[in-house]
């Protein structure tokens, strides 16, 4: 959500961004606002003023009383009658505004960077850095369900009895190489200096609206039936939620922490055959890091958390490079945005492992995050994350660029401590 101080001094910029964003469609809402809040602030200016004028009569009332003046005592108090009917009225109404503002503004997204390219869809976001040169293989590729299946490191029909579509059983050395990822990545954060928490896997649904636009919370979150809660779709929704409604004191920032948990995400529609798999999957892990900091630091810390991921892949010896989202396919809290993807020899593409933002404070006017600057005043905090690694989609990165001839799969050196000192997974008989 943007400050309503920018839309009523600056309202062609609002609409501008808008137009960048191709969201032509929200552009009523913005002369939408501004009329609520004139509506609103002129309601406010009558109620204080018959607040005022109310406790003026209630010292005259007794003044009139006390010399005598009786018939003048009840004008008074019918005028004191009046006025509180009004103010009865103008508080209703106020709160009715209000509602229709909150709506209104949480539908304006935020104000993308000046350097975001411009774009409809994900079709026109624009290659970035490449890390590692891409190898070929001097075979085909296969599947990547064959190449886990042939490895006996996953069981997908039972998955299906079980739970449906979309889920899965890793088994045996897979299951482990799982573990160590995620268990690798935990530590490579650690040693970076961020602070590592395992959160709340539910929150509540004003946790949801804080974090998200209604748009994506539809199309992601499952919600527990009877109650006010949600599986999280990624650990950023539960651990930027934690810091809802605290003012932080200026000593206190950047926080810099990293977070495990699993995520939940329904995942609609067809997806081609490259995705099915464990490749677009329902519940899968996935190791976050999220920073909170002040305004001026936003940026900096965009561009080393993204870094931090290319670092990972790269000690995995994955090639992976940068894409840099355009403004249509920004979710509207975001100031801008760039995937993290990895090389397939498989498709000979990139496909997307992780995802960087930059959402400067608008998630910390949804959830009124702020932190106490050193002249006292109060100003609101940036919040940043970024995938660290998402095991189930990076296995698939990581068993077709580490696929061998024989079928076995290569252990890079900076996980073999975390698989008992194997240097490769063999195909099972």
């Amino acid at each position: 959500m943007i400050d309503i101080e920018l839309i009523r001094k600056n309202p062609q910029l609002v609409k501008e961004n808008l137009k960048r964003k191709f969201q032509d469609k929200k552009l009523p809402l913005v002369d939408e606002i501004i009329e609520l809040d004139i509506k609103k602030r002129a309601l406010q200016q009558e109620g204080d003023n018959l607040r005022a004028q109310r406790n003026t009569l209630a010292k005259s009332i007794g003044q009139l009383m006390r010399e005598g003046k009786k018939d003048e005592a009840e004008e008074a108090k019918a005028l004191s009658k009046k006025n509180n009917e009004r103010i009865t009225v103008i508080e209703s109404e106020c709160s009715e505004i209000e509602g229709a503002l909150k709506k209104a503004m949480m539908s304006i997204p935020n104000i993308i960077a000046d350097d975001v390219p411009l774009g409809k869809d994900d079709s026109c976001n624009v290659q970035g850095k490449v890390f590692l040169e891409p190898k070929e293989k001097p075979f085909e590729v296969p599947y990547h369900v064959e190449i886990l299946e042939k490895l006996a490191g996953v069981d997908l029909d039972s998955a299906r009895r079980t739970s449906g579509n979309g889920f899965y059983y890793l088994t045996g050395d897979i299951a482990r190489l799982h573990s160590a990822i995620i268990t690798y990545a935990r530590d490579f954060m650690i040693d970076k200096g961020f602070i590592y928490c395992i959160p709340p896997f539910m929150i509540r649904s004003d946790v949801v609206s804080g974090v998200m636009s209604f748009e994506e919370m539809e199309g992601m979150m499952y919600k527990i039936e009877g109650e006010d809660l949600y599986l999280i779709g990624t650990s950023e929704h539960s651990m930027i939620g934690r810091f809802m409604g605290q003012i932080l004191p200026e000593n206190s920032l950047p926080q810099t922490l990293t977070s495990y948990s699993p995520c939940f995400r329904k995942e609609k529609g067809a997806h081609g055959l490259e995705e099915r798999g464990i490749y677009r999957i329902h519940q899968f892990e996935k190791q976050e890091m999220i920073v909170l900091c002040k305004p001026g630091e936003s940026d900096y810390w965009y561009e080393k958390m993204w870094n931090y991921t290319v670092e990972l892949f790269v000690s995995m010896e994955i090639p992976v490079r940068q894409l840099i989202c355009c403004s249509g396919d920004l979710a509207d809290l975001k100031y801008k945005s760039c995937d993290i993807e990895a090389w397939s020899p498989r498709q000979k593409k990139y496909f997307e492992v992780g995802s960087c933002s930059n959402l400067t404070d608008a998630q910390a006017r949804r959830l009124d995050i702020k932190y106490k600057r050193a002249d006292g005043k109060n100003e609101f905090v940036h919040t940043l994350n970024n995938t660290v690694v998402a095991p189930p989609r990076m296995l698939i990165a990581f068993l077709e660029n580490h696929l061998q001839a024989d079928g076995s799969v290569y252990i890079p050196e900076v996980l073999r401590k975390y698989m008992g000192g194997k240097d490769k997974i063999s195909p099972k008989n």
